[in-house]
């Protein structure tokens, strides 16, 4: 049977809260929205994970009858998370969860329930207390976070995990959900740079968003002082937004000696290369 006779795999993606991992997640999938071999669909429940909330996205989920599920989602460990978790797993299908680095305590949980998961180290928690943070701060704060998991490699690894689930479902091979921690090296390894020193600062950037998390949680959840706690939070965003910067110098190295990986995916699925800013990508 030729690919355009088969049927196209259905991605599901259920989105819970918001993590820098969570508002461009399919679009990194289908990024010019020619993609052939899939058809995907999003349901969410906003700022809200209590298990009302999911319960009602998960049916919304269910009637798309998808082939599998990516749950995004802050903290994992959460009872609303680990309740679609359960319900996606009693449902018989293969689920993927990405999520920050608290999800790490529910990583056996996961296995437990036969679930993949992609724990990004550097996608910190935003500094949520009403003193500081309004809609216009959360914006820049993601539009940080954003570069830095798109700089640094996050993003490839992403893609390229659901990407290796899509193609076993379009084969009939074996699948195997991906269980992966992502600190800096793993991040910057897939980020293809060819200088060093790109390389370095992407690395430095990575470290410095995965540190932010110790000043917001203790923001959000250990201060009690407001004049404290809203400094921690202030310090925190500036922190991510130098992170940010030195992704982009990172980024900019690599443009000024004609090295920026790309790597479009083509209408079947595949993902190209090309490494020079006039090639052609190819397989």
């Amino acid at each position: 049977m030729g690919l355009w006779n088969m049927p196209k795999v259905r991605v599901g993606v259920l989105k819970i809260g918001c993590i820098g991992c969570t508002p461009l997640l399919e679009y990194l999938l289908d990024e010019r929205a020619d993609r052939e071999d899939i058809e995907v669909r999003v349901v969410g429940s906003g700022a809200k994970m209590t298990d009302e909330d999911v319960e009602d996205v998960v049916k919304g989920m269910l009637n798309f009858n998808p082939s599998f599920v990516i749950l995004t989602t802050p903290n994992a460990t959460l009872p609303g998370p680990k309740k679609v978790v359960e319900l996606l797993t009693n449902a018989k299908l293969p689920t993927l969860v990405i999520s920050d680095a608290p999800a790490q305590k529910a990583r056996k949980y996961l296995e437990e329930k036969g679930a993949g998961y992609i724990i990004v180290l550097a996608d910190s928690m935003i500094g949520a207390r009403r003193e500081f943070l309004d809609p216009v701060e959360m914006a820049i704060y993601n539009s940080d976070v954003i570069r830095v998991l798109a700089i640094t490699g996050v993003y490839n690894i992403l893609y390229e995990a659901i990407d290796s689930i899509i193609e076993a479902l379009k084969t009939g091979k074996e699948l195997t959900l991906p269980r992966i921690v992502v600190n800096a090296e793993t991040a910057v390894n897939k980020a293809g740079f060819g200088n060093p020193y790109a390389k370095a600062k992407a690395m430095a950037a990575f470290e410095i968003a995965a540190t932010v998390s110790k000043l917001t949680t203790a923001a959000c959840f250990k201060i009690k002082e407001r004049e404290r706690y809203i400094f921690y939070a202030a310090a925190a965003h500036e922190m991510m937004r130098y992170a940010a910067s030195l992704a982009d110098e990172a980024r900019e190295i690599e443009k000024y000696g004609d090295h920026v990986v790309r790597r479009p995916h083509s209408k079947e699925g595949v993902i190209l290369h090309k490494t020079r800013l006039l090639e052609k990508p190819l397989k």
